[in-house]
């Protein structure tokens, strides 16, 4: 078993040194400024627009209320879905393990990748709702695989690339599946549970290796209660998200605040590390531009781990609201990365740098070592055990709130996973996908969590290349949908409606 993860990890190895060097970053980053400069910095020049038809809409009837169509849900059930599968071990032990390995600055390159991922997030729906259509089941389907196919291949010359790029982005989606959505997630919950909720009599007997009886025995009750949700299709898991979602988020955020309340006087230079870091980071890192690169791939690839901007995964939900107007639901796409990175992942990080002071609290910022008894994985947990020590009080906290993030993303991910699965081989064999995702569940468990880890850094940066292929090239479609949105609903002019490739969805009903 030793040699066969070992040969795993140097395959990765090499695949991820491609997806994850100076071309895949270039592209990410590169694809979110087109979109924004392209659509003249939407998310800030409309800032007051779409936070007020985001959050600012959550008591509105038609956003809130279930939808009556068949594989259709509400605006806010898709938001909560999408943010299920994007607000998961990313927002906590990613954030940890990036300002371990980059320093404080690899926060600063998050909140860029997220600033641009916001536009990337809203080009991705605008895209998936414009070429959404029905399937067999009389139920929405859209994604990359569709603007792939009948967005990019239906340019001159294209059609082929655009047929082959949709096929690779299932394939992709369906491993990122397994890896974010279901070994990396359930990884961290296992590490989390294991440390907070100690049974010495289970714990101590190893199965094989490193891996404990208890971890294995977690890991199947998390299989079971992953099969008794996302068997029952994409209805349940929106019901599950919705009353999940909300409350995880709300929690963490108040626990956060209190620590970061505590260590009051830390907050102040705690930031001033975050933007000095950035561009001069400390020893640990490494001096110069190599020490810089090192904090920005960091903040980089934990950003799109975390908020998923430039996967093209969440449009798989998005696009099955019951809202007709592809800008409406791009712009929940921005208030999903605004709410994942630039809160969650913020007191994440504002958690761990404040907590005890920046050089004799969990983490050491001048050398980069974890205090002792503690991992990247645990840090978090450390950071609020500093605060509530009392029978391991805080790191139970967060152990909770770890199975809350991951398990709702292992909910989602089987979602997008299914979605990929439709398009290769129809939506009737779906539930085929959903009992592979479920039995994945268990390798999470068992494997160590750099593995992990890397393996899902992987499967992200391979479903990415084809996804913003397509954004890029379809970038004009989604600045005129978006100029005609405008027009009609803030300007307040008589043009045509620009709502659907497909003529006969054009004449739908809002639902």
């Amino acid at each position: 078993m030793e040699k066969f993860l070992e040969s795993v990890a140097a395959i990765n190895g090499e695949i991820n040194s491609v997806v994850w060097g100076i071309f895949g970053l270039a592209l990410l980053i590169g694809t979110g400024i087109i979109v924004t400069c392209c659509t003249k910095f939407f998310q800030v020049s409309h800032l007051p627009h779409w936070w007020k038809n985001t959050i600012g809409s959550l008591f509105k009837k038609d956003v809130i209320s279930h939808s009556k169509e068949k594989g259709s849900i509400s605006p806010f059930q898709a938001l909560c879905t999408a943010l299920a599968a994007t607000v998961g071990t990313g927002n906590i032990a990613g954030v940890a393990a990036a300002i371990c390995v980059g320093g404080a600055g690899a926060v600063f390159w998050m909140w860029v990748a997220a600033f641009f991922g916001m536009m990337t997030n809203y080009a991705e729906n605008v895209l998936g709702m414009y070429f959404r259509r029905k399937n067999v089941n009389d139920e929405w389907s859209g994604g990359a695989m569709y603007y792939l196919r009948d967005g990019l291949g239906g340019k001159k010359g294209c059609k082929w690339i655009g047929k082959v790029l949709a096929v690779l982005f299932c394939i992709f989606t369906m491993l990122a599946s397994f890896g974010i959505g279901s070994m990396g997630q359930v990884n961290k919950i296992v590490a989390n549970v294991a440390a907070a909720f100690d049974v010495k009599a289970l714990s101590a007997i190893n199965v094989f290796g490193d891996v404990s009886l208890y971890n294995v025995l977690i890991g199947v009750a998390i299989m079971a209660l992953t099969a008794l949700i996302t068997l029952g299709g994409l209805k349940r898991i929106a019901s599950v998200a919705e009353k999940i979602v909300p409350f995880m988020v709300v929690l963490f955020v108040l626990g956060s605040l209190v620590i970061i309340g505590v260590n009051y006087d830390a907050i102040i230079p705690a930031f001033k590390a975050i933007f000095v870091n950035a561009f001069k980071p400390e020893a640990f890192v490494g001096g110069g531009i190599g020490g810089v690169i090192v904090a920005m791939t960091n903040g980089f690839k934990r950003g799109v781990f975390s908020n998923e901007a430039g996967l093209g995964s969440s449009v798989m939900v998005h696009s099955n609201s019951n809202i007709k107007e592809p800008v409406k639901q791009g712009m929940w796409g921005i208030f999903e990365v605004f709410a994942d990175t630039m809160v969650v992942c913020t007191m994440t990080a504002l958690v761990v740098l404040t907590s005890g002071g920046l050089t004799t609290g969990v983490f050491n910022i001048e050398t980069g070592e974890i205090a002792a008894g503690l991992t990247d994985a645990t840090l978090v947990g450390g950071a609020f055990n500093a605060v509530f020590p009392w029978g391991n009080i805080g790191q139970r906290f967060i152990a909770i709130a770890m199975f809350l993030f991951a398990f709702t993303t292992v909910l989602g991910w089987s979602h997008y996973g299914s979605k990929a699965w439709e398009y290769l081989f129809g939506a009737k064999t779906t539930v085929i996908f959903r009992i592979i995702h479920v039995i994945t569940v268990i390798f999470g468990a068992v494997l160590t969590s750099s593995l992990a880890w890397d393996i899902s850094d992987t499967f992200n940066g391979l479903m990415m290349v084809p996804n913003l292929i397509g954004v890029l090239v379809l970038c004009p479609l989604v600045v005129k949908i978006t100029k005609n949105y405008i027009e009609r609903n803030i300007k307040k002019k008589e043009v045509a409606l620009v709502l659907s490739y497909d003529e006969k969805y054009n004449n739908l009903e809002e639902k």
